[in-house]
């Protein structure tokens, strides 16, 4: 299945790797808004290394994390963190219905 074919399954979707410290820092964030995000571990799929070459087709370097928020790539870890820093990230969620308001 294609990258984007992915995406198109959840409000929220999040490539990484098993080993990757910010990925990980990233996908913890996004459970503290109470977000169930769709987690694809690219080191652990069959299909792993094709949705790695998509990404960086997609202008991802490093290619994770690679974040995608109401099927649109809003980027890695310093453009989840600027949104976040601005106080914007939880609006984008509930946008995308990533999160409740009563998260």
């Amino acid at each position: 299945m294609a990258v984007m074919d992915l995406v198109g399954q959840r409000p929220l979707v999040i490539f990484s790797k098993s080993n990757c410290c910010i990925c990980y820092s990233i996908t913890q964030l996004f459970y503290g808004f109470g977000a169930n995000p769709a987690i694809y571990e690219l080191d652990q799929l069959q299909n792993g290394k094709q949705l790695e070459r998509e990404l960086v087709a997609l202008g991802r370097q490093p290619s994770v994390p690679a974040v995608f928020i109401g099927g649109q790539l809003v980027g890695g870890s310093n453009e989840i963190m600027s949104l976040q820093v601005r106080g914007e990230l939880k609006s984008e969620l509930l946008r995308a219905k990533a999160i409740h308001l009563w998260n």
